[in-house]
């Protein structure tokens, strides 16, 4: 127990307020195996309650007229201690009474300590029926939010539920999914893994394991603990225990050679100066994780080196500091401390602590030292707003005021929950209705040093309060990690998924263990790891890697295409021979092949065969509107001509045949105007259903994006595929007529009918269309128009080659064959001869004299 100095300065009407700090371990004496040891930085801390008093009651601006004091007591870390240290300063006696106190003077207005969450919870428990504020500078479990259980507890450190989100965007921030949970068997590390499984889910990261290790030291199940730490593919760990607990696990981590796991250590052990020996750089270097906020306090490197041995309160601690630090031994020590093995030489008190470093004077990142600083002030600050009380504002019934002498601890409680402190590093200090302050953490990488140890270099921050609203940011030029050419470690269950790919969770299996699956066909997806392919706009297409989407590329049969091109030439081409052999005909109309095959008639049909060839253009192009209105309709109406004109000829060989033989009533049939009345009629039904499906139903431009994937077909829409095949059906039922007529004619003479031509003719014709009804179901795009040209070119040249080639042969080459007499003469001897029959003979005669007349009357009438 240290009591107040006596030497305080003494200002007009000064009172004494006590303050009382709970340590555990922090001040005196440890152990771990029966070695003893002295903690530096835990005597600094309690240095640093002694420079923050001394610096209010220097100060005066906050408590003037007041002086402070303080109670401080060493627990060692056992909780019976803390409890019966807690029960002393509250009675005042060394004999602790419950509900009883006989100090009067000093008054003990507040309560730091302790450390430990778990011993937090027990004194805030009882101190909460007492109404004791209460100033934790390091417990930061979440239970102590609840402010029903505990109404008077405040801490000067963030809730873990802040350190378990941050330590959640840190893991995420380095794509780590697949982590193992490592924490302590207590209220610390149970309340720790609730929170963080609950923050690492909602960031999308899954839990390999959850392991909790012994808080006794000597830990049975620790090799088959390490066995799955060894065994997991996860090579993340977050750690939830102080370091105390982790030295037995490290120690079976060496034993078991574990390398190549990355250990993310919340604040509890992530500066810990016991864990930084070089002995556990193996495992531990490269880890990264929370750390309380540092912050300097001025003049306080100066005040830890000017403490002197005989005047500074506390003189047992500080001569245990002085034997560790020099290595010698204080005569008046013997009694009082443990022996330093082998060490006799004795301290001539004259020993500098400036010219020695350690955890004791060394200030270039303050926490826990910070932490009890800063509660210090608090508790300054929420007197001196109850020592400026306003009437009506008070703590007491009506809101009456109260005198700080005779202040008690739970009227300080109300401004506790309004003090607003701005320390010298500009940050301000408050309470939220859970009693926490604003989370500020630094971000710790340990890193080796030169001689094998390691050192915590700070390479971020966690801070609520930061203006720009970047809570969490980190350098990761500045971190070092435990890997080949410094690369962040991978921890995943499962490879990231590319971009065009997405995430299938297998069955059974947490969401971080999945399979990736690309993209369907028309879909993409622009991120890693995504659940979800979007299909592209209908008029896109995705690239190969399926990320983005491209326009489609438009295709329709194209003048510059290869294929247009053979097809507009062939065309061309094929449209000037009906026109050559309709010259030719011109030339020779006078010579008996000529006017015996209906002169007239021919030249219809060279017309409508030329314009057939030249139809096939109407398909080649740009589909545009006006073209696609009007092309089906112009194939169905020159060719239903060109038929037609086929069907006259065999009809007309048909009636001239049969009109010969004696009482036969078709020689009304064999006029001149009969082969033009077939003609009109058979091309006027074709018009008229042409009419009524541009009328009804018209054709119309499209783009076709089913076709072929990944690219627009333009092409045209017939709209109604019945009227479309009704016109095609048309043309082959003329067809299949003159088929079937010139068939049945095919044995009459040879040399005055076309029967046998006609008759190959419209097969030719006929077997082109049967094969194209199949060909373009089965094909699409623009192979569908290319199927249709071809059959129009085909069918055309069929026509044209079996009608009229056999004729501009005896012309061109067999003149002698184009005569009169060699027409008329040689046939019918030899019919003569074969068949015996002179009815026969006449018939045949009469036949090629009616042939010569309706070239006769046809001429006569174009004399007229």
């Amino acid at each position: 127990m240290l009591n107040i100095p006596e030497d305080l300065p003494s200002r007009r009407q000064r009172v004494y307020y006590c303050l009382s700090i709970l340590l555990y371990s922090e001040v005196g004496f440890g152990a771990f195996k029966e070695v003893p040891w002295f903690h530096f930085e835990f005597y600094q801390q309690f240095q640093a309650l002694r420079y923050a008093v001394e610096e209010i009651n220097r100060s005066s601006e906050l408590l003037p007229n007041h002086t402070l004091g303080f109670y401080a007591y060493d627990g060692c870390c056992v909780l019976r201690s803390e409890l019966w240290g807690t029960l002393w300063m509250l009675t005042g006696l060394s004999q602790a009474i419950p509900n009883y106190c006989c100090q009067e003077i000093p008054p003990l207005v507040a309560i730091i300590g302790h450390s430990l969450s778990s011993h937090s919870i027990l004194l805030a428990h009882i101190l909460g029926l007492y109404k004791f504020p209460q100033i934790s500078y390091y417990s930061t479990s979440s239970l102590l939010n609840d402010r029903i259980q505990f109404p008077s507890f405040f801490r000067t450190v963030p809730s873990d539920v802040f350190q378990s989100r941050g330590l959640a965007q840190l893991v995420v921030y380095f794509n780590w999914t697949w982590v193992g949970l490592l924490a302590v068997n207590d209220e610390y590390g149970n309340e720790a893994t609730e929170l963080i499984k609950q923050e690492i889910i909602k960031e999308g990261a899954c839990i390999a394991y959850t392991i909790h290790i012994s808080s006794n030291l000597v830990y049975k199940n620790l090799p088959s603990t390490v066995k799955i730490i060894k065994e997991s593919s996860a090579n993340v760990i977050i750690v939830f225990s102080v370091d105390t607990y982790l030295i037995p696990l490290l120690e079976e981590m060496l034993k078991q050679n574990i390398t190549g796991k990355t250990l993310v250590a919340s604040e509890a052990w992530s500066i810990s100066t016991d864990l930084s020996v070089g002995k556990y750089s193996s495992i531990l270097s490269g880890s990264i994780g929370f750390a309380f906020h540092s912050s300097e306090i001025q003049g306080f490197k100066d005040y830890l080196n000017s403490i002197n041995l005989m005047t500074t309160p506390g003189i047992p601690w500080l001569q245990r500091l002085w034997e560790e630090i020099f290595g010698c031994r204080l005569s008046s020590m013997t009694n009082l401390t443990v022996k330093i093995s082998n060490v006799d030489q004795p301290c001539t008190r004259d020993e500098n602590l400036e010219l020695v470093q350690n955890s004791y004077n060394d200030v270039s990142s303050l926490r826990s030292s910070y932490n009890i600083y800063t509660a210090v002030y608090v508790i300054a600050k929420a007197l001196d707003d109850f020592s400026h009380c306003q009437p009506l504002d008070g703590p007491l019934t009506g809101g009456k005021c109260s005198d700080l002498r005779n202040i008690k601890p739970w009227q300080l409680l109300k401004y506790f929950y309004k003090v607003k402190v701005k320390m010298d590093n500009k940050r301000m200090v408050y309470f939220d209705k859970n009693g926490n302050p604003p989370a500020v953490y630094d971000i710790v990488n340990w890193q080796p040093r030169a001689d094998g140890t390691m050192k915590q270099v700070k390479v971020g921050s966690y801070d609520v309060q930061y203006e720009s609203g970047e809570i969490f940011s980190i350098n990761t030029s500045l971190i070092w990690w435990a890997t080949v050419n410094q690369k962040t470690p991978l921890s995943v269950c499962s490879e990231s998924c590319p971009v065009g790919f997405k995430k299938v969770i297998k069955r059974g299996e947490p969401l971080c263990c999945f399979q990736c699956i690309p993209c369907a066909q028309g879909e993409i997806s622009n991120q890693t790891d995504s659940f979800e392919c979007w299909s592209c706009p209908w008029d896109t297409w995705p690239n190969n890697k399926r990320d983005r989407c491209f326009p489609k590329p438009t295709e329709f049969l194209s003048y510059n295409d290869p294929l247009g091109i053979t097809m507009a030439a062939t065309s061309s081409f094929s449209s000037v021979v009906p026109v050559f052999i309709f010259q030719l005909f011109i030339q020779y109309k006078s010579t008996p092949i000529v006017r015996a095959n209906n002169f007239h008639v021919s030249c219809i049909l060279l017309v409508s065969l030329s314009l057939c060839f030249l139809c096939a253009l109407a398909f080649i192009g740009y589909p545009q509107p006006e073209k696609c209105l009007l092309r089906q309709a112009a194939f169905g109406l020159v060719f239903a001509l060109c038929v037609s004109c086929i069907l006259a000829k065999t009809i007309i060989v048909v009636f001239a045949f049969k009109a010969t033989k004696p009482g036969s009533n078709l020689k009304k049939w064999t006029t001149p105007y009969v082969p033009y009345m077939i003609i009109v009629i058979c091309t006027l039904i074709q018009f008229i259903l042409c009419i009524f499906w541009l009328s009804v139903s018209p054709p119309f431009p499209q783009y076709n994006i089913e076709a072929k994937p990944g690219i627009i077909v333009v092409e045209c829409n017939e709209n109604s595929p019945f009227a479309f095949w009704c016109m095609l059906g048309y043309l082959g039922f003329l067809a299949s007529v003159s088929f079937t007529v010139a068939f049945l004619a095919r044995r009459l003479p040879d040399n005055f009918n076309e029967a046998k031509l006609i008759t190959f003719s419209t097969l030719a014709f006929l077997s082109v269309w049967v094969y194209f009804i199949p060909a373009s179901l089965s094909a699409q795009g623009t192979y569908t128009v290319s199927m249709e040209v071809f059959a129009i070119l085909i069918s055309s040249w069929a026509l044209v080659a079996c009608m009229f080639f056999p004729k501009c042969f005896i012309i061109l080459f067999k003149p002698n064959m184009n005569s009169k007499e060699n027409l008329m003469g040689k046939n019918i001897n030899r019919k003569i001869m074969v068949k015996k029959d002179l009815s026969n003979v006449q018939s045949v005669l009469t036949f090629q004299y009616i042939l010569l007349r309706f070239h006769d009357v046809e001429k006569e009438l174009e004399s007229r």
